[in-house]
């Protein structure tokens, strides 16, 4: 049985609304809270035991909807692989923290030794359904065949995109709001292209997100965890790269480049002259402690996070210019 793409959305919604509470009670009994950072602000202190690992949900929505109501391609498949070869990741960093209390959870090394196999694998898919290496620069007309080095750049996107949407889920609801907005540009893309199982994966975990966002806003009942933050990174990196919109995924991931970069120049500055140039970093603790509510500071990053969606999508969508 095929739903159309908002009814699909609908269902994905609904699960994640009656699953959320379930698995919070669960989390709750088990004593699954999450771990606050000492060095963070102190208006966070009071969130620590909060359940974490809540991306389990959107993740087991997403599953249900896109297995029972969705057209089986190789496409879809291959894009439900992989966010759940990355949320098994996310699970085993989680576990490792939250039920075995270890703070450091998986080793860095032991991430990105996963991170590269799966985007191996992803490649070798990849090239036996014919997709092309050949990636556009934005607003350009330049394109680049990075032939055999198309698979670091798959691993280049995953890593750095799943690490950045880890980083921004720092606020309740930053980061699966900011993803939200990301994931409606490229549905939008991919229906442009005709890409009808892109089109159902995005909307199902649209639906998905928006219902997990219910217990996530401020004050948040559950955390994603990085079972939730990794795999939605590695989602936006699979669907810019099922659309060719690689290079695009940067601007319209803005939200989650402008937070990476502000962790990568506040240690810089730091090593180099002692100095930082931010309050504290990612860069929504810093206007955090510039006085910022949490709703105040995630409303502004969504607002920015539509501004660079609909500036990604001006390359490909000419209407939109006028």
């Amino acid at each position: 049985m095929t739903l159309p793409v908002y009814s699909a959305a609908m269902v994905a919604f609904l699960l994640s609304v009656i699953i959320c509470p379930l698995y919070i009670k669960y989390s709750r009994r088990r004593r699954y809270g999450q771990q606050i950072r000492m060095d963070g602000p102190r208006g966070h202190f009071h969130k620590a035991g909060t359940p974490t690992m809540g991306g389990v949900v959107f993740l087991l929505s997403l599953l249900i909807t896109t297995i029972f109501f969705a057209p089986k391609t190789p496409l879809l498949l291959v894009a439900l692989f992989m966010i759940f070869s990355s949320a098994f990741l996310g699970f085993m960093d989680d576990y490792q923290k939250v039920v075995r209390r270890r703070s450091l959870g998986l080793k860095a090394r032991e991430k990105l030794l996963g991170q590269f196999i799966f985007a191996l694998f992803f490649y070798f898919v990849l090239l036996a359904l014919g997709h092309s290496t050949v990636v556009d620069i934005p607003f350009t007309a330049i394109q680049v065949n990075f032939g055999y080095f198309y698979p670091l750049l798959i691993f280049a996107m995953m890593m750095a995109t799943s690490n950045a949407v880890n980083l921004t889920d720092g606020i309740d609801g930053l980061a699966g709001g900011t993803a939200i907005l990301a994931l409606l540009a490229f549905l939008f893309l991919a229906s442009l292209q005709g890409l009808q199982e892109i089109v159902y994966f995005c909307g199902a975990l649209i639906g998905a997100c928006f219902g997990f966002l219910i217990f996530n806003l401020h004050p948040a009942r559950v955390f994603m965890g990085d079972v939730g933050s990794l795999s939605l990174g590695t989602a936006l990196a699979v669907v810019a790269i099922l659309t060719k919109a690689e290079f695009s995924l940067i601007i319209i991931g803005g939200v989650f480049v402008l937070e990476t970069l502000s962790v990568i120049v506040q240690v810089i500055s730091f090593r180099l002259t002692g100095k930082r140039i931010f309050l504290m970093s990612p860069l929504h603790h810093h206007f955090e402690m510039k006085g910022w509510s949490e709703w105040h500071v995630v409303t502004g990053f969504w607002a920015l996070g539509f501004c660079f969606a609909v500036l990604g999508l001006l390359e490909f969508t000419p209407i939109l210019r006028w």
